[in-house]
């Protein structure tokens, strides 16, 4: 029997019949754990205050922010060596930091992972898939309440 050319089996994939949507990510209920992750650059001098903005607007929101995390990229001198190297553009975050975030939300039993930085649809999917929480940015939880 015929089988189709293999180029045409890869097109089958990768052609979807609609275009996929955003969809906004709505806090799971009043009061929701989760854990703030922020990841900003040695020049960025105000983290502290972007931060803590942010925990607030969570707070606004219906949320209890229980744990912190924040990673900085060029502060060291190793760091700002590696401050050329590219970052994980997957994940924002590097591997150890990864695993600190994952421990904190088993710890501190959190529902959810809120970045203050933008997320792309597949940042989330990764970060979702090795964290074990939903991982959304701050701007699509703003947006979607």
């Amino acid at each position: 029997m015929h089988q189709p050319r293999r180029r045409d089996r890869h097109l089958a994939r990768r052609v979807s019949s609609e275009p996929a949507r955003r969809q906004a990510f709505r806090l799971p209920d009043v009061g929701a754990d989760v854990v703030l992750v922020g990841s900003f650059s040695a020049k960025q001098k105000d983290f502290e205050t972007l931060m803590a903005s942010a925990a607030t607007e969570l707070a606004a929101h219906g949320a209890r922010v229980v744990a912190q995390i924040v990673q900085r990229r060029g502060v060291s001198d190793g760091g700002v060596r590696k401050m050329g190297l590219p970052y994980s553009s997957r994940t924002l975050l590097t591997h150890g930091m990864v695993r600190e975030v994952a421990l904190a939300c088993g710890q501190a039993h959190a529902g959810a992972v809120i970045f203050v930085a933008s997320l792309t649809e597949r940042q989330q999917r990764t970060l979702t898939n090795m964290l074990g929480h939903p991982a959304v940015s701050l701007s699509d939880i703003l947006t979607a309440n």
